[in-house]
């Protein structure tokens, strides 16, 4: 397999969603707790990587697995049957890195402490059966839910923790501040998989696949897409209001014209190829604008 292949069957282009709010605690545990520590960081990220690639490459393994012969989705769209990768190996590549993970955050469990283990077990869970089993998590109108909470609060928290278990107080407080603090991220999150069932809806019917769209109907899915960008902003807003965040994170407002943008684009056109690719860019730019207005409100004191 080439190694362009490889990159496509676990989809690297994907990543933007779990790298920024890994960054994110990173910057929190800084903010509210000023510590860092760099090898439980590390060890992280490559055991939260790993783990990301493995769940998109079992969301291709099982799609082809599963894939309806009513049309060509299995030998013209998705990657395996389309490079003709040998189902066997993408089984063992999944294997070798889920081991390779779940190694890594046992060993940061010894480190830090039982809290991240059942956190770490959560995310396993959700990242497996999120396309397989007898009733995938993403077969059902729960997609966007689990998406949006363990990748934009889940990697946001495990973050946070890793680097401040030692100096933080766990508890319920520290746990819903957080949770709402994640919630631009969270809903940013929720719509790039909503905005894929949009899309995919006719596609997800014929493989047996009732998504949230099917269940909402287009129209309001739709709507559910525009307000969770507004929810998002809102928040942040509050968020800062309140002290969670420094007031330089304001200046992440200034991407709500470009959101608007595509989101107006994607309320016109909904097709995987021409504006899927809204729900990226938005994602990108507010989940990178967050990064580095955090950063920047810690240096300037503001």
């Amino acid at each position: 397999m080439k190694f362009k292949t490889f990159l496509e069957l676990v989809e690297i282009q994907a990543k933007t969603a779990s790298i920024l709010p890994y960054f994110m605690g990173i910057i929190y545990a800084w903010y509210h707790y000023q510590e860092l520590h760099l090898l439980n960081l590390l060890l992280f990220f490559i055991a939260m990587f790993l783990f990301n690639m493995a769940v998109d490459a079992i969301d291709n393994y099982m799609d082809y697995k599963k894939a309806s012969k009513e049309h060509n989705y299995r030998e013209e769209v998705n990657i395996i049957g389309r490079e003709n990768i040998p189902i066997q190996l993408v089984g063992t590549l999944i294997v070798i890195m889920v081991v390779i993970s779940a190694g890594l955050g046992l060993y940061l469990v010894k480190q830090t402490g039982w809290p991240l283990l059942y956190m770490g077990l959560y995310c396993y869970f959700i990242g497996i059966f999120y396309s397989s089993g007898p009733k995938p998590i993403s077969s059902m109108p729960l997609g966007e839910v689990f998406s949006g909470f363990t990748m934009g609060f889940m990697i946001y928290l495990i973050s946070i923790y890793v680097n401040a278990y030692n100096v933080m107080t766990f508890d319920s407080q520290t746990f819903f501040i957080i949770l709402f603090a994640s919630i631009p991220n969270m809903f940013a999150i929720a719509n790039l998989m909503l905005a894929n069932n949009i899309c995919d809806l006719e596609e997800d019917v014929t493989n047996k696949r009732f998504t949230l769209p099917y269940y909402l109907g287009k129209a309001n899915a739709l709507k559910l897409f525009k307000w969770l960008y507004i929810l998002a902003f809102v928040s942040l807003i509050i968020s800062v209001y309140v002290g969670i965040y420094p007031k330089m994170m304001l200046v992440t407002l200034l991407a709500i014209p470009f959101v608007n943008k595509n989101v107006t684009k994607f309320l016109h056109v909904q097709d995987k190829r021409k504006t899927f690719v809204c729900a990226v860019q938005n994602l990108a730019l507010m989940t990178t604008l967050q990064v580095v207005t955090f950063l920047i409100g810690i240096w300037v004191d503001f």
